[in-house]
């Protein structure tokens, strides 16, 4: 069994980034961005009344505040401010899921913020603090073997681990930088297999070429690449001729 979850909502005002529609249509969970990298309130409460229609798990994306860099940039935000951050976050969207009958049901780090809590104590820390802050029993989506889930595990809150089938692995199991050549995988057959290989055994293959353990419960299928809307049911329909069950964590 696993989760096919993706980016939601990563417009703003007249500009739209991602066919929320579609891919509300294919997911089981829709990351929702709040505003800090991604979305506005008009573009939130849309995503969350969808999601809400379709029975999708509504997510709260929390990223830096960096709307020009889509949140992708490096930021060395202070502790404190960056727990007010996503605590802040958080509530906006659970406005709007509350108003649609839902609620967040899991909180998941966007872009720089993600991957700098992969390794950084620190930042990892502020970010299960905001959630605390938040929600006491929110689930925590994030890379395995990562800081922010062992952070999150002492804590207390339900840690969630996931894969990406259309990023590159290092070999130490951590996503190659978005930066570097071969970083994205292009080809929609292979992310299809890979969807399949991460879902059934468990492992993929690294930029590398070596065969590593990823063990996931959510798969991520971004929303923002060409295509994305019929790679994601080429996904979850090969997903589920393969035996494997479609269903969200939260």
């Amino acid at each position: 069994m696993i989760d096919l979850n993706a980016d939601l909502g990563e417009g703003f005002g007249r500009w739209r980034l991602t066919d929320d529609e579609q891919l509300l249509s294919v997911v089981t969970s829709a990351n929702v961005a709040c505003g800090f990298h991604a979305g506005d309130a008009v573009t939130m409460r849309r995503v969350c009344g969808l999601a809400a229609e379709r029975g999708v798990t509504i997510g709260a994306q929390v990223s830096y505040r960096d709307l020009a860099g889509f949140g992708r940039r490096a930021m060395d935000v202070p502790p404190a401010e960056l727990a007010a951050e996503v605590a802040y976050q958080i509530g906006a969207l659970e406005v709007f899921a509350r108003a649609a009958g839902a609620r967040v049901a899991y909180v998941k780090p966007h872009g720089a913020l993600y991957n700098r809590v992969v390794r950084d104590e620190e930042q990892a820390a502020a970010v299960v603090d905001g959630v605390l802050l938040a929600d006491a029993a929110l689930p925590v989506l994030g890379l395995p073997g990562s800081r922010l889930l062992a952070v999150a595990a002492a804590a207390g809150l339900p840690a969630v681990t996931e894969a990406f089938a259309d990023r590159a692995y290092a070999d130490d199991g951590t996503l190659v930088p978005r930066g570097r050549e071969g970083a994205v995988i292009t080809d929609p057959d292979a992310v299809v297999e890979r969807s399949v290989t991460l879902a059934r055994l468990g492992e993929v293959t690294s930029h590398a070429g070596a065969r590593i353990e990823v063990r996931a419960r959510s798969l991520c299928l971004h929303g923002d690449t060409p295509g994305a809307v019929e790679l994601a049911r080429r996904v979850r329909r090969r997903l589920e001729e393969s035996g494997v069950r479609v269903a969200a964590f939260a």
